[in-house]
């Protein structure tokens, strides 16, 4: 197998990676609290909150984890030769 020749660099984090996990957690968060009846929007239907917060919830985990968050560096020199890979079929 050919060798990776690509420099990775470990402490950094790509920053859709940051965005995505800061949506989901930030997604779990205000869910956990309304679970535990917390409020943090005041909206009058609480049957209304509930359900788009739900969907928010949802909607930013699927969008969080549906590409690849490469954190370690065994993650990353795997994501870089997959792109590698993929660059050698386009020819």
């Amino acid at each position: 197998m050919k060798e990776n020749s690509t420099e990775i660099e470990v402490g950094k984090v790509d920053a859709g990676t940051i965005a995505r996990t800061i949506v989901l957690g930030l997604g779990l968060l205000n869910m956990i609290l309304a679970q535990l009846g917390y409020v943090p929007l005041d909206i009058a239907d609480s049957q209304i909150y509930q359900t788009v917060s739900d969907i928010v919830v949802i909607g930013g985990a699927v969008f969080a984890w549906w590409k690849n968050n490469p954190f370690t560096k065994n993650a990353k020199i795997a994501q870089e030769t997959l792109k590698e890979l993929k660059a050698g079929e386009d020819k």
